[in-house]
């Protein structure tokens, strides 16, 4: 029974694994470079300027002499030599591949006898091998080029396949770039025999267009040593001066070769007061320290993530430093302008409002170290950044965005007002104009963070409410492309995806990125739809022709056809990952049994994992929900229920198996999650799959004008 176990347990499958040696090192090596990066932040303006202060692009006030004869390496005119000599090395290419060319010759064969047997068909229709032979994937072929392939005889047709594959040969015996696939396919009609007639040599040089293709491809790694070799090669550039000569004249601008030369002679060396330098490290391990230990406690999926780990360091080095430019300004309102709650409302929709609150938390309090101390700009800080977190939500609409802008200004006003008003000596204009600074600064904040979450959860490919609502619409392309292609696997899709969509909201998973996932589930049988059941019209099954592991590759293929399609239009990886996990690595058990029977020796010889779905299993409670609605709806469908409580029956059997086969030992869901999904499912399939009544024969019986007419 799916209730034997208590709330909260998980339905199958060993527990999350650990961090492990590796993650631990990982975090630890996090934690290290984003303290270094805010000690650096902090240390910026602790060093002394009793020499001369100069950065590259600024103008310099005075004549700046060489002291004494120096004769020195540049580093800098020696990485301009480095660079230069390894822009001279060409980039360096693969030797062409033989194996390439006997693939495509091999591929080439494939199509032509799988066109032979189209030709040689004796049921199928016109229509129905022009569309069989479109749909093979290398080829783009016209319906004319089509129409001429199938008009041939049987010995021309044999002369354009001899051809072909002589013409491809040929073709790809040469070196051929990925650039130069295009130049080589026009060249095409030149090694084609003159024996052959237009329309043939038309289908030759459209056959063996598409399966031309690169066979020598750009070796990164041998260029790359090339050129460092290059670099390595080039003698160290030096640069002498005289004494009194010159390094920088007074009114000119300052580069970076002059900023060297200063360094070498020692003209920008500084003191260090090591008191403030210490504080500002201490600082900075102990707020690394707290944010290191909110991830590990709420997120540590997120330490093992490098490019989220990047860009939050990113993000948090930003606002450090936006911090060191504006907070020190305590003797203007350009403090309270500063806009930290929109980093703490960026992480707490893309991670969570437990790392927005950390990390706003963690800048706040390096923000009251540059801004001296103050107890006011403390709580500025603080509270506007915790409210940003937990008032933006999880953003699904534009107007979470205006609510929590709403929110922090509020916040910002009040604290303002309680430090103003408290004051012993009052200065209301000086408190109105920070106050409607502080609702500035939230207006601020809210447009950083809508503009800043679009950009970085489209680096992070992380999917947003905005694009799943885009995606959702039945015009995106590819949703189209489904309802044209596969009109009964479009159907099934939204039946699926309302009872996806349902299930998900009963336990709190994500119901519009389930629903919208499910959509492109199966998007790869529009690729071979005619191999699907529900696409079929009429009693001809092309699975009698075909031999059940043959039979059962087709099937499965629709999963890797899917994910290239996903790839085409760039669909994001959350809805990508509905693609392959909704099957997991499950068996295709109707061909199975077919080759097991087929077998005649109780399926010895019949490995059960050619059968199976590539998988993985799934890997979030949402494609674990459209794997078993997908299984429900198919087996609901097929058994044509007579009654409820058959419905029932087979939903909890689906699930069973599902459950039993492992395939949602990674997913997360809990039993009494299954529970919900099997109420859910049923609710929705009862309304779609009811007993229907069958209403008698029409009678006749006289009118009131004493004519018989059927009722």
């Amino acid at each position: 029974m799916l209730t034997d176990m208590p709330p909260g347990r998980k339905a199958s499958g060993p527990p999350k694994p650990a961090l492990g040696r590796w993650g631990i090192a990982w975090t630890v090596a996090q934690g290290v470079l984003l303290a270094a990066i805010i000690s650096a932040v902090l240390l910026v303006d602790f060093l002394s300027s009793n020499r001369v202060v100069l950065e590259a692009g600024d103008v310099s006030p005075k004549d700046i002499l060489a002291p004494y004869d120096l004769t020195y390496e540049s580093a800098i005119r020696t990485r301009q030599a480095q660079d230069a000599q390894a822009a001279s090395v060409p980039e360096i290419y693969d030797p062409p591949s033989v194996s390439v060319a006997r693939q495509q010759e091999v591929r080439a064969r494939q199509i032509l006898d799988y066109i032979t047997t189209v030709r040689a068909d004796p049921y199928a229709s016109l229509s129905d091998k022009i569309q069989w032979i479109a749909a093979i994937p290398e080829l783009e072929l016209s319906p004319e080029i089509i129409g001429q392939m199938l008009a041939l005889s049987d010995a021309d047709w044999q002369e354009v396949m001899d051809e072909t594959v002589r013409v491809l040969i040929r073709a790809m015996q040469g070196e051929i770039r990925e650039d130069q696939v295009t130049a080589v396919r026009r060249r095409l009609p030149t090694l084609i025999s003159y024996t052959l007639t237009d329309d043939e040599a038309a289908i030759v040089e459209a056959i063996a267009g598409g399966l031309v293709v690169a066979n020598t491809f750009y070796n990164a790694a041998r260029t790359e040593e090339a050129r460092e070799q290059a670099r390595r090669n080039a003698p160290p550039v030096s640069v002498t001066f005289r004494k009194g000569e010159a390094i920088v004249r007074q009114g000119s601008l300052v580069r970076p070769i002059d900023i060297e030369a200063l360094d070498a002679f020692g003209l920008r060396q500084q003191a260090v007061r090591w008191q403030s330098v210490v504080s500002a490290i201490l600082l900075a391990i102990i707020a690394t320290t707290l944010l290191e230990l909110v991830v590990v406690r709420f997120q540590p999926s997120l330490l093992t993530r490098r490019r989220i780990a990047i860009v939050t360091f990113l993000l948090i080095a930003l606002f450090v430093v936006m911090g060191k430019v504006m907070l020190p300004l305590t003797d203007t309102p350009v403090p309270y302008l500063y806009p930290l709650p929109a980093l703490a409302m960026i992480l707490a929709i893309l991670f969570g409002p437990a790392l927005g609150i950390a990390v706003g938390i963690m800048v706040g309090l390096v923000g009251t170290y540059i801004a001296g101390g103050s107890m006011e700009i403390t709580l500025y800080l603080l509270m506007g950044a915790v409210m940003g977190a937990l008032a933006i939500g999880r953003a699904e609409r534009l107007h979470a965005f205006l609510r929590a802008g709403l929110a922090v200004a509020l916040t910002n006003i009040a604290i303002i007002l309680v430090f103003g008003l408290a004051a012993p000596e009052r200065d209301m204009l000086r408190v109105a104009v920070s106050a409607l600074v502080g609702l500035v600064a939230s207006g601020l904040a809210a447009s950083l963070a809508l503009v800043a979450f679009l950009i970085v959860s489209s680096l992070l490919d992380i999917v947003t409410p905005f694009q799943l609502m885009e995606l959702s619409r039945p015009t995106h392309p590819l949703f189209r492309q489904l309802l044209l292609q596969a009109p009964g696997t479009y159907h099934h899709t939204l039946l699926v995806s309302n009872m996806a969509e349902e299930a998900a909201e009963r336990i709190g998973a994500d119901g519009l990125l389930t629903r919208v996932g499910t959509y492109y589930h199966d998007i790869g049988k529009s690729v071979q739809p005619y191999f699907f059941a529900e696409n079929r019209v009429g009693a001809i099954n092309p699975h009698d022709q075909l031999e059940p592991l043959t039979s059962a590759k087709i099937i499965i293929n629709h999963v890797t056809e899917g994910l290239k399609l996903a790839e085409k239009y760039r669909l994001p990886a959350a809805i990508r990952a509905f693609i392959p996990e909704h099957h997991g690595t499950s068996i295709a058990l109707a061909f199975y049994r077919q080759a097991v029977k087929a077998a005649g020796d109780g399926g010895q010889n019949v490995r059960e994992e050619d059968f199976r779905y590539p998988g993985p299993k799934p890997q979030s409670k949402e494609t674990a929900i459209a794997m078993l609605a997908d299984s429900c709806e198919a087996r609901v469908r097929s058994s044509e229920p007579s009654s409820v409580e058959e419905i029932d029956r087979i939903i909890r059997e689906t699930i069973k198996a599902k459950l039993e086969d492992g395939q949602l030992s990674e997913s997360d869901l809990t039993l009494r999650d299954l529970k919900e999904i099997h109420q859910a499912f049923l609710s929705v399939l009862k309304g779609v799959f009811h007993p229907r009544v069958k209403y008698p024969e029409p009678v006749k019986v006289k009118g009131p004008d004493g004519q018989e007419i059927e009722v």
